[in-house]
């Protein structure tokens, strides 16, 4: 999907084709239309991942990325670093080491699909 105009689309072949489940990347174009994706998904009743918390919150079923509190403390210190006189060339390149699971149960009793509960204690 390059835009929104090709979602309805999109998901139309999938239930054509008769897909499993779904796999939506975090993306800024999916991120802002988060609620229609997540509406589509239910109803074509295929389960969605997301690279983006976001989108399980806006009803999406499930997302596994790294966590923004952690990104937004990182940032943070980088800018604490810069502003104490470090150049930005010098530091080093960092990337979150915490992962977030989001599921939303909600979505997943609507769906039929059955989350064990060794992966709901894993989940935030």
């Amino acid at each position: 999907m390059r835009e929104p105009a090709e979602f309805d689309t999109a998901f139309s072949t999938m239930r054509r084709l008769r897909a499993d489940a779904v796999l939506i990347p975090g993306d800024p174009m999916f991120n802002l239309h988060r609620t229609r994706l997540a509406e589509l998904a239910a109803a074509n009743r295929l389960p969605a991942m997301y690279g983006q918390r976001d989108n399980v919150e806006a009803g999406g079923l499930m997302s596994y990325s790294p966590s923004l509190r952690e990104a937004h403390r990182l940032a943070a210190a980088f800018v604490d670093k810069i502003l104490k006189g470090a150049k930005p060339a010098d530091l080093p390149v960092e990337q979150a080491t915490k992962l977030e699971l989001v599921v939303n149960l909600k979505t997943a009793k609507a769906l039929g699909v059955t989350i064990p509960q060794t992966v709901c204690g894993r989940t935030t």
